[in-house]
C-alpha cells in the first residue's frame, strides 16, 4: 500500500492527524471517531515516507488489549518493527534491560498480586483485616504510589485532594501502612507494577549514559487514552522526552472515569498549553453508533454540563438510522433481570449474535441476578473482568493438543478439519451441549478456538495460501500475550469500568437508579461529573440498538424507594412528554422526541418507554411554587430566575432529603445551591415557613 492510498482510507480530520508527523500533536477523540484508525494510519504514514524509522517509534496506551490491537494493526498497514505497549510492559522491558548494568543482579521479582503483602504490612501494625479491607487498602497504596504521594506526604496530600479514605482507617494509620508495606517488599526482593514505573524513572533521571541510550532509540511517541494518564506514567514519559517535542497524545476529556486510581486528564487539557504550537486536531464524526445513539449521548453530557467543565466534544452521527432507544422502568432487579433475559432471547430469535450483545451496569455485585435470568432462559454468557480467557484450564489444555498437532498435522488435511479434531477431547462437538452449564461454558471456549481457525483459514484463502495449526498457535501466542481473546459466543456481562473500550451492536444499560447511577459513594461535584461521564461511555458503547432500565425496588416485594438517575432527567420519555404538555405541545408516547443538536448527521430519535416513571409530588409541587413566589416578591426578581419549572417538577419528584442529593438535581448550580438549599429542603419536608435565599 502506498503513503498516498494510506491517507485514501481516511477522513479529512483523521488525515489531518495522519499528517502532522512532527512536533507536538494533540488529538481530542470522541467516542467511535476512529481515534486507532487515525493514530496506527500516522505511524504507518510516518514510516511509509520515511519521517520516522519503525524502531524509533513507541506507542503506548492503558490495556495489553489496546496494545494488542494497535500492533495488529500496524502490522496490516506494512509498519512492523514499531513497538506498541502498555507503560507497564514497555517500562518493565526497559528496566530488566538495564538493571544488570545499573544494580547488577536480576531485578526483583514482580509482585502480580499486592494482597499478600498487604495484608503482611497490615498485620506488622497490628491492624485486623479481612478479604474487603486488603481490597480497599491495596487500592489506596496504588493511589499514592501512581500520584506520586510518599508516606510523608500522604496525610496532606489525601487532606488536600478531599479524598475519601478506606473506612475504618485514618490518614496517619494509612501513612504507616504505606512505610510497612514497602519493608515487605524490600525483604521479600519483589516490586509491584508502580515500582516498575517508579525505578525506571528514576534511573532515566539518575543516569545519564542509560538516559542517552534509550533517547537515541526512541524519537517518536504515541500516547493513547491520554485522559487517564496518572502523575506517574506522566513522569517517565517527561524522562523518555527530555524536552523533545516529537508527541503526540490522544483522548477524550468526556471518558475519564478513573480518577479514583489517580488518572486526571489535565495532562491532556492543559496540553496546548504546555507545548506552545501544539497541532490540536478534533475527532467528532461517530462511525460507531446511529444517529439515535448519538444523539442520546450528547444529551447525557449537556445536561449536566456546569459552567467550569470544558465544553464535551459533540459527536456527528455518520451511519443511518437505527432503533429508536428503549426506555422500561421493573418493579424489582430480578423483574428487570428476566425482561432483559426475555428481549436477548427475541433478538436471538431474530437473528442477532449473543456475542454483539452487552448487558452493562455500575457494580459487580448487579452481575448475579443477570447470571441466573440468563442462566434460566438458556443463554449463554460471560463475565466480563473473571477468569481470563487464556488464564481458564480448559483453555490451556486445548494450547498443548494443538501444539502436539502442530508438529503432527497431515498438511494435506485443511486445518479447520484437524483442530476441531484435537479439540473433541477436551469438550468440542459439532452440536453444543442442549443445557447450561459446565459442560457448555467449556464448549463455548473451544467453539471461540474452531471459530478463529475459520477465520484464519479463510483470511490465508484469499491471499492465495493454506493456513496451518502452526499458524493458529501462532496466532492464539500473540493474543496471549496481548490479553486479546477470541470471542466467546455469550451475552457480555461486564461493568460500565470494564465496557471501556468496547461496542456491541446491542447494549443494555440496566440499574439507572439513583444511588447506583450515580453511585452512593460518590461525593461533591467532581465525582458526581465522573459518574454522569460514566453513563456517556456506556451509552456511547452500543453501535445499533440501545435499551435503558431502572427497578423500583432491590428485591421482589420490597419497597419501592428508588428513584430513576437525575443524570435522566428531562431526557426519560415521561420528561419529554411532560415538558410537551407545557409547551403546548402534543403529549403522547409515540410523539415524544429528542432534540437534534442542528449538526450534520444528528438526528432525532423516537423515544418509547415500557412504564411510566413516578409523577411528582402534587402536594409538595404547591408548596414549592408558593415558596418561589414568595421568594421572587422579597427579592423583586422573576419567579423562573430563583428556580425553572422543571427544576421545581424535578424536587418534587425524587424527594431529596440531603444537600447532596438536592445537588443532583440538574439546574441546581453551586451558587442556588448555597442560596436556597437549605430553604427548598424544608419545604420539601414540609417543615416551615423559611422562603429566604441563605444569608
Amino acid at each position: 500500500m502506498s503513503a498516498d492510498a494510506l491517507l485514501d482510507a481516511l477522513d479529512p480530520d483523521q488525515r489531518a492527524v495522519a499528517t502532522a508527523l512532527t512536533g507536538p500533536v494533540c488529538v481530542l477523540a470522541g467516542a467511535g471517531t476512529g481515534k486507532t484508525r487515525a493514530i496506527t494510519h500516522r505511524i504507518a504514514y510516518g514510516v511509509r515516507t520515511g519521517t520516522y524509522r519503525p524502531s524509533s517509534v513507541l506507542a503506548v496506551t492503558f490495556t495489553a488489549r489496546a496494545a494488542g490491537e494497535m500492533r495488529m494493526r500496524l502490522r496490516d498497514l506494512g509498519a512492523t518493527g514499531v513497538q506498541a505497549r502498555t507503560f507497564h510492559s514497555a517500562a518493565l522491558r526497559q528496566l530488566t534491560y538495564f538493571w544488570p548494568k545499573v544494580v547488577g543482579g536480576a531485578p526483583p521479582r514482580l509482585l502480580e498480586h499486592k494482597a499478600p503483602a498487604v495484608a503482611d504490612a497490615a498485620r506488622r501494625l497490628g491492624l485486623e483485616v479481612d478479604r474487603v479491607a486488603v481490597r480497599d487498602l491495596a487500592s489506596e497504596i496504588e493511589w499514592a504510589k501512581v500520584s506520586l504521594v510518599a508516606a510523608d506526604d500522604y496525610e496532606r496530600a489525601v487532606l488536600a485532594a478531599g479524598r475519601a479514605l478506606p473506612e475504618g482507617y485514618d490518614a496517619r494509620t494509612l501513612a504507616r501502612l504505606l512505610t510497612a508495606y514497602e519493608d515487605v517488599k524490600t525483604e521479600r526482593h519483589v516490586m509491584d507494577f508502580e515500582d516498575v514505573l517508579l525505578l525506571l524513572g528514576a534511573v532515566l533521571s539518575e543516569r545519564a549514559d542509560v538516559t542517552e541510550q534509550v533517547r537515541a532509540q526512541y524519537r517518536h511517541f504515541v500516547v493513547d487514552e491520554y485522559q487517564d494518564v496518572s502523575p506517574l506514567q506522566q513522569f517517565l514519559l517527561d524522562q523518555w522526552l527530555g524536552g523533545r517535542q516529537e508527541l503526540c497524545v490522544v483522548g477524550d476529556p468526556s471518558q475519564t472515569i478513573y480518577s479514583f486510581t489517580g488518572a486526571t486528564p489535565h495532562h491532556l487539557l492543559t496540553f496546548a498549553r504546555t507545548h506552545p504550537g501544539a497541532t490540536v486536531v478534533r475527532l467528532v464524526r461517530d462511525y460507531r453508533s446511529t444517529p439515535q445513539v448519538v444523539a442520546l449521548a450528547n444529551r447525557v453530557l449537556a445536561v449536566g454540563r456546569r459552567p467550569a467543565d470544558v465544553p464535551p466534544l459533540e459527536l456527528v452521527a455518520q451511519r443511518p438510522d437505527g432503533p429508536a432507544i428503549r426506555y422500561a422502568v421493573h418493579e424489582d432487579d430480578e423483574s428487570e433481570a428476566r425482561a432483559v433475559a426475555t428481549r436477548i432471547a427475541r433478538l436471538a430469535e431474530a437473528g442477532a449474535r449473543l456475542s454483539e450483545i452487552a448487558v452493562l451496569y455500575r457494580t459487580n455485585a448487579q452481575s448475579e441476578v443477570l447470571e441466573q435470568a440468563l442462566a434460566s432462559a438458556g443463554i449463554g454468557y460471560a463475565v466480563r473482568g473473571g477468569d481470563r480467557f487464556f488464564a481458564r484450564r480448559e483453555v490451556r489444555d486445548a494450547l498443548v493438543l494443538l501444539r502436539g498437532g502442530a508438529r503432527s498435522a497431515d498438511p494435506t488435511d485443511p486445518m479447520p478439519q484437524t483442530v476441531r479434531g484435537l479439540l473433541l477431547p477436551v469438550g468440542w462437538a459439532p452440536e453444543p451441549p442442549a443445557a447450561r452449564g459446565a459442560a457448555r461454558e467449556r464448549w463455548d471456549l473451544m467453539q471461540a478456538l474452531v471459530a478463529l481457525a475459520d477465520e484464519l483459514a479463510e483470511t490465508a484463502a484469499r491471499d492465495g495460501r493454506s493456513a496451518t495449526v502452526q499458524d493458529l498457535v501462532a496466532e492464539l501466542d500473540e493474543r496471549a500475550a496481548a490479553q486479546h481473546a477470541p470471542t466467546v459466543e455469550g451475552v457480555t456481562l461486564a461493568s460500565l469500568h470494564a465496557a471501556k473500550g468496547l461496542e456491541w451492536d446491542v447494549v443494555f444499560l440496566v440499574g439507572l437508579s439513583d444511588g447506583l447511577v450515580p453511585i452512593s459513594l460518590a461525593e461533591g461535584e467532581d465525582a458526581i461529573a465522573e459518574e454522569r461521564r460514566l453513563l456517556y461511555v456506556g451509552v456511547t458503547r452500543a453501535r445499533e440498538r440501545l435499551e435503558l432500565s431502572w427497578a423500583r425496588s432491590r428485591n421482589p416485594g420490597g419497597r419501592a424507594s428508588r428513584s430513576r438517575t437525575p443524570f435522566l432527567a428531562g431526557i426519560w420519555p415521561d420528561d419529554e412528554q411532560r415538558r410537551g404538555r407545557t409547551a403546548g405541545g402534543r403529549g403522547g408516547r409515540e410523539g415524544s422526541r429528542t432534540p437534534t443538536s442542528g449538526r450534520p448527521g444528528v438526528g432525532g430519535a423516537a423515544l418509547c418507554s415500557a412504564s411510566a416513571g413516578p409523577a411528582p409530588d402534587a402536594a409538595v409541587l404547591r408548596r414549592l411554587h408558593a415558596w418561589r413566589a414568595e421568594v421572587a416578591r422579597t427579592t423583586s426578581k422573576p419567579a423562573f430566575t430563583v428556580l425553572t419549572d422543571a427544576v421545581l417538577e424535578q424536587v418534587a419528584r425524587t424527594l431529596p432529603t440531603t444537600v447532596r442529593e438536592l445537588a443532583l438535581v440538574d439546574g441546581v448550580g453551586a451558587v442556588k445551591l448555597q442560596r436556597f438549599g437549605p430553604a427548598v429542603l424544608d419545604v420539601v419536608a414540609g417543615r416551615g415557613p423559611a422562603v429566604g435565599p441563605r444569608a
